[in-house]
């Protein structure tokens, strides 16, 4: 059986006061039994002042995870915060590590890094856990097709790394005490555990009157729109002028049905519209596909938390749940906040039965399976969603 806890410290500037916090929560809350890991978030201050390094060595467990801007936990809320989600159990067990660098290439650090694992143990792994770091220049659909080049048929779940900053500059991921630019952690899970997963969008009823194909597009880059240079199109709805997106366009979510995948399940994913290059191709936050096509709809903050109160809806009517992660992305924020600086964390803490220990933290970027079909996961990246994993 896996039994998980969520445990928290606000204490930046003296590592020994957070150790002994995080560790009486962990005494309090739970037994840990043959194999433990656990999942750590928090603000890049906590690693600028030690705190994660000491949480690190005095924590009798591997940690991984990344920085991110504001988090909540059963017990505790905020933006200067530190969380750790522990997992634990005596049929289940964890093997962590960390890739080398993914500045240059995905697939290559990726590929050694699960096949040293691959070529000393057999059995494939029940769920990979990723913590990719924030890296411009590289979508997340890239660590999605090179894990399932070495993984096939494993579920993945993650996030990208991301801050509190207005450009993210200070986004790291963590493993075992050391911080990461470049490289990403991981946790895969074997054994004696079943898990399952939840994405929540935007309500699909409102969308606005555009749509389209994607007639040319490579991985995130966009060129043609309905046969259309992309930046004309986007010009000709009024969505863009100058060279660059107009207005608030930037937050307009696309819901991206990417029919061409062999893979494709019938679910659309998420993306956000970036920017434009010189020559007019349209670049977004994730792979869209040639061939996908898509519709737009508006969003604001009420529209997010009406999504959010479902899926904890849904989760809470779930059976034998042991503990929840949730990662929803950082634009998330951005929108809710108007509402007030951690009211989606407050509308998750408020709502998430008392009893299910859960660990929440903003996304630069999320990975979920759209589904789970005969044991076979059809792995996507998202923007704009809120993804959960049960275990």
């Amino acid at each position: 059986m896996l039994k998980c806890a969520s445990l928290y410290t606000c204490e930046i500037d003296d590592p020994e006061a957070a150790f002994e916090e995080i560790n009486s929560q962990l005494e309090a809350k739970i037994r840990l039994l043959e194999n433990t890991v656990g999942i750590i978030m928090c603000n890049p201050e906590f690693i600028d002042a030690g705190t994660v390094k000491y949480l690190s060595e005095k924590l009798p467990f591997d940690l991984a995870g990344i920085t991110t801007s504001s988090q909540a936990v059963n017990d505790g809320i905020g933006e200067m915060i530190l969380t750790v989600f522990v997992m634990t159990s005596d049929d289940v067990f964890f093997i962590s590590g960390v890739t080398g660098s993914v500045e240059e290439s995905v697939e290559a650090p990726v590929i050694s890094a699960f096949g040293k694992i691959g070529a000393v143990i057999e059995e494939s792994p029940k769920l990979a856990v990723v913590f990719p770091p924030l890296i411009l220049n590289h979508a997340g659909d890239k660590y999605v097709s090179a894990l399932g080049q070495v993984m096939p048929g494993v579920p993945v779940f993650g996030t990208i790394a991301t801050d509190d900053s207005l450009d993210f500059e200070e986004s790291k991921t963590i493993y075992n005490g050391e911080s990461y630019k470049d490289a990403m952690p991981f946790v895969l899970c074997y054994g004696n555990i079943s898990p399952r997963f939840l994405i929540g969008t935007l309500p699909e009823d409102k969308v606005l009157p555009y749509k389209g194909e994607i007639t040319k597009s490579n991985g995130p880059f966009v060129q043609e729109i309905n046969n259309i240079n992309a930046y004309k199109y986007f010009e000709g709805i009024g969505f863009a002028s100058g060279g660059a997106l107009a207005g608030n366009y930037s937050l307009v979510p696309f819901v991206i049905n990417q029919k061409s995948r062999e893979d494709y399940d019938g679910m659309p994913v998420m993306r956000t519209h970036a920017s434009f290059t010189e020559d007019g191709t349209a670049i977004f936050r994730g792979d869209v596909d040639e061939g996908s096509t898509f519709t737009m709809l508006t969003c604001d903050a009420n529209d997010i938390l009406q999504t959010t109160l479902e899926k904890i809806k849904q989760l809470n009517e779930m059976p034998d749940v042991n503990g929840a992660l949730l990662f929803p992305c950082i634009i998330r924020r951005m929108i809710t906040q108007r509402l007030g600086p951690v009211v989606e964390l407050e509308t998750v803490r408020g709502g998430i039965d008392k009893d299910i220990p859960f660990m929440l933290g903003y996304s630069g970027g999320e990975i979920c399976p759209t589904s789970l079909k005969d044991g076979i996961p059809a792995n996507r990246f998202h923007n704009y969603s809120l993804v959960i994993l049960i275990v």
